[in-house]
């Protein structure tokens, strides 16, 4: 049981990684900021960014952004 859950950690890592492998966080803090993301998207509208920054915090974890990646608002 624990090799099975470890294993679909990973799985889910990974898919976050391989998501986000062109977008780097400059300031390493975890999340992404529009100019962090305008680096990897230029034509990322602030719109776009509005929408999948789902708590309104001003930054996209990972979770927003595999969630905006998924849906088409930022280009995977």
């Amino acid at each position: 049981m624990k090799h099975t859950v470890l294993a679909a950690a990973l799985v889910a890592l990974t898919s976050v990684a391989a998501l986000a492998t062109d977008i780097a966080d400059t300031d390493a803090n975890g999340t992404f900021s529009i100019e962090e993301l305008k680096a990897a998207f230029p034509d990322l509208t602030d719109d776009a960014f509005k929408a999948a920054d789902t708590d309104a915090d001003g930054q996209l974890s990972a979770d927003e952004l595999k969630a905006a990646q998924e849906a088409g608002t930022i280009p995977a």
